[in-house]
């Protein structure tokens, strides 16, 4: 068992972000066997493949948008891209729908 990988919090026991990233980085490596690090610490193979796939469209999304000016939304969680007309509206997947209502309507009668 690895010391401090995992973390108490009410009554379930979740990795902490630094170890997911460190078995990731793990797994990512050529030849990496994603089961046998999944074995190796404990958890159920899906769980490192989904990690790993999370990672890779998470770096392949910043890749993409790396020119992009302003500031992003966190990537930890999904993002809403919504082009009107040459401007680009970004939102995380827990925006008020009301809320972006308001955007959209302020950029369509910009």
């Amino acid at each position: 068992m690895h010391q401090n990988r995992r973390r108490q919090r009410a009554g379930k026991i979740a990795l902490t972000y630094e170890f997911k990233a460190k078995v990731v980085t793990e797994a990512l490596e050529p030849g990496a066997s994603v089961s046998a690090i999944a074995r190796r610490i404990g958890i159920h193979p899906s769980q490192l493949f989904a990690w790993r796939r999370d990672a890779r469209a998470e770096r392949h999304y910043r890749e993409r948008h790396s020119s992009c000016g302003g500031e992003m939304a966190s990537l930890s969680g999904a993002v809403i891209e919504i082009a009107i007309g040459e401007v680009i509206v970004r939102a995380g997947v827990d925006v008020d729908e009301a809320h972006l209502q308001r955007v959209i309507r302020a950029v369509r009668s910009a």
